[in-house]
């Protein structure tokens, strides 16, 4: 009998010692650990999470890389920015009619902010779940904006709401050469 961690398989030719080579042998050969995990990986995709200058003021900014990594997230890129205006226009570029636009603007401007990658299955969805509505004062307990948020024009912290939208703002501010590509150790564990 052969026990997998979900299975139970009554092959007689599989031993404890037959298994226990194998899984040293796809450990030491990273081509063969990159074989098993791409299935995992090819479900994987990248969102873009910025920490706002209030809650980078507000030391807010390791509670929030701590539920992240506690879900199971990889972060793969990260930066301590004070952004352009240039790059903030950008950014918010399809809010730029709005009446708000100028002083979301000067807000983002008016100190630094955390920019961030981070990498995992459905981690954009999963992502603005975990910030909770736009309005503080409709999001959840539980959630970033329901736990440390007051009020709409202070909310913390921006994530992408598409994988189109995480691929544009990661492009935005994040070179290539800024993202890292690793195996987690926890990877097998998760997914």
């Amino acid at each position: 009998m052969y026990k997998s961690k979900k299975h139970s398989y009554n092959l007689p030719w599989i031993t404890e010692s037959t298994a226990l080579a194998e899984v040293t042998r796809i450990a030491h050969c990273p081509s063969l650990r990159e074989a098993q995990s791409s299935s995992a990986m090819s479900n994987e995709e990248r969102t873009f999470i910025a920490v706002k200058p209030d809650g980078v003021q507000r030391r807010l900014v390791g509670e929030i890389i701590k539920r992240f990594e506690l879900k199971g997230f990889k972060m793969v890129g990260m930066k301590f920015i004070q952004a352009p205006e240039s790059l903030l226009k950008e950014h918010y570029a399809d809010l730029k009619d709005r009446p708000f636009f100028p002083g979301l603007v000067s807000y983002m401007t008016s100190g630094p902010v955390v920019a961030m990658v981070w990498e995992g299955l459905n981690v954009v969805k999963t992502g603005r779940v975990m910030l909770g509505e736009t309005n503080p004062a409709d999001s959840k307990p539980g959630t970033i904006r329901g736990d440390y948020c007051i009020q709409v024009g202070r909310n913390i912290i921006h994530g992408s709401d598409s994988v189109e939208s995480a691929n544009k703002e990661i492009k935005l501010w994040f070179k290539p050469e800024e993202l890292y590509s690793y195996t987690s150790c926890s990877s097998s564990w998760l997914y």
